[in-house]
């Protein structure tokens, strides 16, 4: 059967206190809207359509890229309303799922169990139970266990406010119930808005079950109305993200320290000290030691590889086997690293090509740059890449040895197993097994005394 998934995006989220639409805000390095496509574009045949109001361009703009049917609410005049605006897009054929854009954690499959129990004789409905239900529309039961509606909080009787079994707001029906109950709602209640919840006494009405569902946790359920409960979330999504980790043979030092706002995939006897942050995609192979206070973006670590405190790597970047990167040091796009090379302290790559065995140990930039295998650069050399205008490129060959203090002044070669003396400024290239030298001649005043204050 056909399914149309209704995305509830219109809200202001004032308690947010910000410019950006809430359903922007993002949790786990992804707007809170992005979680949600992603828990419904697992399903077969289903089209998705997002109801949108305020911030309406950002949000389209931000996902742009997605086969989306939007539908604008123009004004806020509760959830029946938003979904009557999309009546025209739903297909008569299908069954009709509905979802929130702020309730980022919800499953797949909490939603498949959801849409199963939809037939033309029921309707499914999810609702959680809650310590505290405060604030929440408070699901009604008969003596036989049967939903005969939901209350919403301000409109609740005191005997009701004290059940805790809420609503969740997602549901799933048929497209033909769901047209022929919404233009029944009206907003004869305290808020003066269209309850989309008042299509469960209409359900009733028509003779339908309710079937309801529960979440596995209460956390796949819960909304973000204000930055508290976003991050609240956000350190839960994280510590489910490290618990899977630990469960796969990573050792996490510290599970409340740590951030996956991407996609992280690992081999086994990986360690993550604490702090670490993952951005983007990371791919990590086998006995992977991360220091603390690293930040990983988009980074394809080899096995054995070792990278110390403090290491920032902005990708795309590749650490072959046996790598060892810091602490301090900054690999930014483009950098690759053969295998068995060393990246030290404070040393900054960009657009750079190290080979097997090479060493860039401390205080240096290399950027686009293309280094054969076991090379040595050393201490504070950099490479001359930008001439105002256009970057070049530096190439220094297999074995061959950089000074200390070194400007190697692009585009510019050094030749294989060439070497060049501490302290030069390199604007010509060196051929292979040579000896590059051009710095001032020294000059020592014998007899020499230091100026002395007045």
């Amino acid at each position: 059967m056909l399914l149309d998934v209704l995305v509830l995006a219109a809200g202001k989220g004032t308690r947010m206190r910000s410019e950006l639409p809430k359903v922007l805000h993002p949790l786990a390095g992804k707007p809170l809207l992005a979680h949600v496509f992603n828990s419904v574009a697992t399903f077969d045949n289903a089209a998705i359509n997002t109801i949108v109001g305020h911030g309406k361009d950002l949000i389209q703009e931000a996902f742009a890229d997605q086969p989306l049917n939007w539908v604008e609410q123009t004004s806020q005049l509760g959830t029946a309303h938003a979904v009557l605006q999309a009546i025209p897009a739903i297909r008569d054929d299908a069954k009709v799922l509905i979802v929130y854009g702020d309730v980022p954690l919800i499953k797949s499959s909490t939603l498949e169990k959801m849409i199963g129990g939809v037939d033309n004789d029921a309707m499914a409905l999810l609702t959680v139970e809650l310590a505290d239900p405060t604030g929440y529309g408070r699901i009604l039961r008969n003596k036989e266990g049967e939903v005969t509606g939901i209350i919403e909080q301000k409109d609740a009787t005191p005997e009701q406010l004290t059940i805790t079994e809420v609503n969740t707001g997602v549901m799933a029906m048929t497209a033909v119930d769901l047209k022929i109950w919404l233009p029944k709602i009206d907003n004869k209640n305290a808020q003066q808005e269209y309850y989309l919840t008042d299509v469960i006494g209409l359900a009733r009405e028509a003779g339908r079950r309710i079937n309801t569902y529960a979440p596995e946790a209460v956390e796949e359920v819960e909304g973000v109305n204000s930055r508290a409960q976003l991050v609240a979330l956000e350190r839960y999504y994280q510590h489910q993200v490290a618990q899977q980790l630990l469960d796969s043979g990573v050792t996490v030092m510290d599970p409340s320290r740590f951030d996956c706002r991407g996609e992280l995939s690992t081999g086994q006897d990986v360690v993550i000290d604490i702090n670490c942050i993952f951005e983007g995609t990371n791919q990590i192979g086998n006995g992977v030691n991360i220091g603390p206070n690293c930040v990983i973006k988009d980074a394809t670590i080899g096995d054995n590889v070792t990278i110390k405190a403090n290491t920032v790597i902005e990708g795309p970047v590749t650490l072959e086997d046996d790598v060892q990167v810091g602490p301090f040091a900054r690999l930014r796009p483009h950098t690759v690293l053969g295998q068995g090379a060393k990246v030290g302290n404070f040393v900054e790559t960009k657009k750079a090509d190290i080979g097997p065995g090479s060493k860039i140990s401390h205080l240096s930039y290399v950027g686009d740059a293309k280094l054969g295998s076991h090379v040595n650069v050393g201490a504070g050399t950099i490479t001359c890449n930008y001439d105002g205008v256009n970057k070049h490129l530096t190439e220094i060959d297999d074995g061959a040895f950089i000074g200390s203090n070194t400007s190697l002044v692009a585009p510019v070669t050094v030749g294989k197993n060439a070497t060049v003396g501490a302290g030069s400024t390199i604007s010509r290239s060196v051929p292979d097994d040579s000896l590059a030298i051009a710095r001032g001649k020294q000059r020592t005043l014998d007899s020499w005394k230091r100026p002395e204050k007045n």
